[in-house]
């Protein structure tokens, strides 16, 4: 038969006192733990198998330690594998302050699936033995439906035994418990260098241009570097004067002019100018000019970025269809960047505009001591070594030192596999702009491209991919271009582009990593892991007591 309807098993008044009493009592008698809920970052599809986790987020809760004698579990345990430690941890939290407190910034996030109740997996800090415990089992029917409701979470943790996951809730004391956990290397960086990019210009057609310059006597007794001057083209619209530089060298002792170099080669010449080497404290140089006046030749070189990072003089190579191929060089500075390029002879007969590259800087950090990189590295994120390929997880980044320790190196896949001299950073730092229905031009040393804004576009900038548009089925795009020229509604790429057909549409992505570059000096491949976990302490006090380095401490057999 029915229960008597007067005497009801607990009132919403009552169950309110209960409640009350209960978060009262928590506030009194527990302690402060914080909650860290568990984010699933990436999770296999078939099998639901999570692959990677993480722990951004962190809640304080007043939490009340079920046990007054200690950890339960069982202990500190010697396993064939080492210490392990088996402490366990039971605390009772208020259903109503996470179900109010917690629970709405769970569910305001995509990447919980479990918002209404704490969840087997996460992890709580414990403040008071400054540890962390992973949930194992929610149990929220104890007491046992107390005047018709159920009031608190008694939540059974076991000491966290760390995988791959990462921990970067914004506190020391919480995320500075994993950075000495797991298989942790060491990188040695030092600054990136910046290879330096250029454009080579060809003389306007039908007019002539100083071929090369030929130093018929070098002089002699110079203590400084003299002036090269050469004698103006024809007074002629769009005609360009010639500009020189000498370079000395020494032979014993004596200071002389070793070659002369043309900053600009000149537009118009119709005959070989005069060339006259005047000042520097020195006498007798002497030099002559070569003209072309019926062929295309490189006559200036526009540098668009001058690098950083060069110990010597880089190599500077220039591609294009010819009959006598030009040659110049690198002007290197001091401080390792490229003040300009200087052409020693212009070179005959190009049929198109040629392409220039310069070669990478080798870094040296004893050449370049004050060369410095870009960026910090956050605690979690993902880096990446450009040449190797090779990913891995930061753990702890030293600003002063350059010293970045890592863990997870290959991600799952190749360990050690960092090379040195390799470009490091961080992948979560680069940033991509799309840029929709963009039409070019190509005119064989670059492509100029309308695009309909150029808001976040920057020189330097990599283009990594683009595709085709209609009727094409090639990109047109070739990987590896950079920006050179920013105009309205224009920006300028080098190496030009794979164009089939000129003009074209294309979707076009534009990237460059924004924060973090270095260079890799050393990577150390002793990787290192807790002194528990290793057994440093158990194998340094045996070796104390028994000494294996001098042979058999048991005696002679």
């Amino acid at each position: 038969m029915a229960i008597n309807p007067h005497f009801l098993q607990g009132s919403q008044g009552e169950q309110r006192l209960v409640q009350d009493l209960i978060n009262e009592h928590l506030k009194i008698y527990g302690i402060e733990v914080r909650y860290i809920p568990r984010k699933f970052v990436r999770q296999q599809s078939i099998i639901r198998e999570v692959q990677s986790s993480t722990f951004d987020d962190n809640f304080l809760l007043e939490a009340y330690v079920n046990t007054y004698d200690g950890y339960g579990g069982q202990g500190d345990i010697m396993t064939k594998f080492g210490v392990s430690l088996r402490d366990e941890l039971t605390i009772t939290i208020s259903k109503e302050r996470f179900e109010d407190f917690i629970s709405p910034f769970l569910a305001a996030d995509d990447d919980y699936t479990i918002s209404s109740r704490p969840r087997e997996g996460d992890i709580i800090f414990f403040p008071l033995g400054q540890r962390l415990f992973e949930v194992k089992f929610v149990e929220h029917e104890q007491p046992f439906y107390q005047l018709g409701k159920n009031y608190v979470y008694q939540l059974k943790c076991e000491l966290f035994e760390y995988e791959d996951e990462v921990l970067d809730t914004g506190i020391d004391v919480v995320d500075s418990q994993l950075e000495e956990v797991g298989y942790i290397s060491k990188l040695q960086l030092i600054g990136a260098g910046t290879t330096a990019t250029a454009t080579a210009q060809l003389n306007v057609a039908n007019r002539g241009y100083i071929r090369e310059i030929v130093l018929n006597d070098d002089g002699s007794g110079y203590t400084s570097t003299p002036n090269v001057a050469i004698s103006t083209a024809p007074n002629v619209a769009g005609n360009i004067n010639a500009t020189a530089v000498a370079i000395t060298t020494t032979r014993a002792g004596i200071f002389s002019i070793d070659r002369i170099m043309l900053t600009h080669a000149g537009i118009g010449y119709t005959e070989a100018p005069l060339v006259t080497i005047t000042d520097g404290g020195g006498v007798g140089a002497a030099a002559t000019a070569a003209v072309e006046q019926s062929n295309f030749g490189i006559v200036d070189v526009t540098m668009s970025n001058n690098g950083v990072g060069y110990a010597a003089t880089p190599t500077v190579t220039i591609v294009g269809l010819n009959t006598l191929p030009a040659v110049v060089e690198a002007n290197l500075l001091a401080d390792g960047t490229i003040s300009d390029i200087l052409v020693r002879n212009a070179g005959v007969g190009y049929t198109q505009q040629p392409s220039l590259t310069i070669s990478k800087p080798s870094i040296v950090p004893t050449a370049n001591p004050e060369l410095s990189g870009v960026g910090n590295f956050d605690v979690g994120e993902v880096v990446k070594g450009l040449t190797s390929g090779i990913e891995a997880r930061v753990k702890t980044w030293d600003t002063d030192t350059n010293i970045l320790e890592i863990t997870n190196v290959g991600i799952g896949t190749t360990m050690n596999a960092f090379v040195p001299g390799e470009i490091i950073q961080a992948t979560e730092s680069t940033f991509f702009n799309i840029v929709t229905q963009v039409t070019g031009s190509c005119n064989g040393i670059q492509t100029t491209i309308s695009v309909g804004s150029t808001a976040g576009i920057q020189i330097g900038m990599a283009l990594k991919q683009s595709f085709a548009g209609a009727g094409n089925t090639v990109p047109i795009i070739g990987s590896g271009s950079t920006i050179i020229s920013i105009g309205s509604g224009t920006i300028s790429i080098h190496p030009p582009s794979i164009c089939i057909p000129c003009p074209f549409s294309a979707v076009l992505s534009i990237g460059t990593t924004a924060y973090s570059n270095y260079s890799l000096d050393f990577f150390d491949e002793d990787n290192q892991n807790t002194t528990f976990e290793s057994n440093e302490i158990i194998e340094s006090e045996a070796d104390d007591i028994l000494d294996f380095s001098e042979g058999n401490p048991f005696g002679t057999f």
